[in-house]
């Protein structure tokens, strides 16, 4: 062989060497990155091959699917759409999936490796769908739903003992179903949901922080018997009215006048909701401590999953005192979600020790075997026995006699906390009304719940957390416990 074609021959040696080096890292090394690419029509083309597994409810399917002409040939269907949105989120052919959804496509879709049977692993072929069965009671969560109506608010109800996630409303709703497919009855469905200024698409149970006004008086309560400032809520305190913010002239009142709030006791400042008592209490035991309970009970933890992230409830520490006196009453900047007050009611009931929230209870394959079950598991400890108990007592002397009258249910013990946070600058937008809560049974039985109404249609003199927040909490209640 001459040497121009020896090197010819090597030179075509070398590119054949290198295609099959080339083909075989991307079948390799690279093969993941491509089937996970959602631009690979392949990656939606297997997804919506076949049905999808469900997300159940009391044991039962809350979503479905339905044949189609395209090809994509399957698409997801929701049963009580609106209801069960902020439990379910959406999975759509165009605007892909989010919430329990996308957190568990690979089961639901098949893709996930705990269901191969060893034919499949050989054969290549997807496992059929799993289910996702979840925590939610079905009663409590239409009764919060249908109690909330054409409010805009949130409300969340746990079981103190596991965690469990009984209920997640979240209104305005929406309907995933009208999505889920690819034509253009989607695309104009998803553009108005997005374009609707009341943001249905916002989970406000879990994604929405706002002010938690005076319920966070109960965070605030926990520290002063912890931190032993007060021994009991029926020790009076030493609480000016009105009462002047450290190191100014501004004078701190009460919504009423005529409450016994001048050095009222822990009982009766919650019965009243006296800001003064709770503003001096955060200002004499300091940013430091109440920072300190507020994060016993989840505040500052920007890793709260229930699986889905709930965003980020704030106490913040950078503040002066005149700051910490009106952090006390749920103002300046906190911020606090209905899952995080929900979580402080939920310890208080549970005797201190606070459980992780949970949507989920199992998940389980195509033939309804258990993949993977979740038990209850600690957040942390959040105060002593007794320091609950103080504040169960106080609680239920707030729905008996003072600001919660209207959460009363015959039969059970309740407890709660109203409050009033304001709203835009100057407190010029309509306040938004909170309840926290706990019921308790003959039997022992207990849930906590947590409801927010951000209502900007109604009046202003009508907003507080007696009369908009506290049926909702009600409601759920009493669907929890009878």
């Amino acid at each position: 062989m001459n040497t121009p074609l020896r090197r010819v021959s090597v030179f075509c040696l070398a590119l054949v060497l290198a295609l099959m080096g080339w083909a075989t890292w991307l079948q390799a090394a690279r093969a993941g990155d491509y089937m996970d690419d959602p631009h690979n029509p392949r990656v939606a083309i297997g997804k919506y091959a076949a049905p999808l597994g469900n997300i159940l409810v009391d044991g039962e399917p809350v979503t479905g699917s339905a044949a189609t002409s395209s090809t994509l040939k399957y698409k997801r269907t929701y049963k009580n759409g609106p209801l069960y949105a902020p439990v379910t989120g959406f999975t759509s052919q165009i605007f892909g999936s989010n919430q329990l959804e996308s957190l568990y496509g690979d089961l639901l879709d098949g893709s996930d490796g705990r269901l191969q049977s060893p034919a499949d692993a050989v054969l290549h072929e997807r496992a059929k769908g799993g289910d996702v069965a979840t925590t939610i009671d079905s009663k409590v969560q239409k009764a919060g739903y249908e109690a909330l109506g054409d409010k805009k608010g949130a409300a969340v109800a746990l079981d103190p003992a596991t965690g469990r996630i009984l209920g997640m409303v979240s209104t305005p709703s929406y309907d995933p179903g009208k999505f889920a497919g690819s034509g253009s009855a989607d695309q104009k469905a998803w553009k108005a949901m997005s374009e609707d200024g009341d943001e249905p698409n916002v989970n406000r149970a879990l994604r929405q922080a706002l002010p938690p006004g005076s319920t966070f008086k109960l965070v605030v309560a926990a520290a002063a018997l912890e931190n032993g400032l007060y021994s009991s809520v029926d020790e009076p305190t030493h609480s000016p009215d009105p009462y002047t913010l450290p190191h100014t002239r501004t004078e701190l009142t009460n919504e009423n006048a005529a409450a016994p709030c001048r050095n009222a006791t822990l009982r009766t400042a919650l019965q009243y909701s006296c800001n003064t008592v709770f503003a001096k209490i955060a200002a004499d035991l300091g940013k430091d401590k109440v920072a300190a309970q507020a994060e016993k009970f989840g505040f500052n933890d920007g890793k709260v999953d229930v699986p889905v992230r709930a965003a980020k409830s704030l106490y913040p520490k950078d503040m002066d005192a005149a700051q910490t006196a009106l952090s006390g009453i749920g103002q300046f900047n906190d911020q606090a979600t209905p899952v995080q007050m929900a979580m402080v009611a939920s310890a208080i009931a549970n005797g201190g020790e606070l459980k992780t929230p949970q949507l989920v209870d199992k998940l389980t394959d195509g033939g309804g075997n258990t993949v993977q079950r979740n038990g209850p598991k600690t957040y942390g400890k959040t105060m002593s026995a007794r320091t609950a108990e103080q504040l169960r007592s106080a609680m239920e002397t707030v729905v008996d006699k003072g600001t919660g009258s209207n959460a009363k249910i015959d039969g059970l013990t309740v407890g709660g906390k109203t409050g009033t946070a304001q709203h835009g600058v100057d407190n010029s937008g309509t306040p938004y009304a909170w309840f926290v809560s706990y019921a308790r049974n003959a039997a022992g039985q207990q849930v906590a719940v947590a409801v927010m109404v951000e209502d900007g249609h109604a009046a202003r003199n009508e907003v507080s957390g007696n009369g908009l927040a506290a049926p909702v909490a009600r409601a759920m209640m009493k669907a929890a416990l009878s």
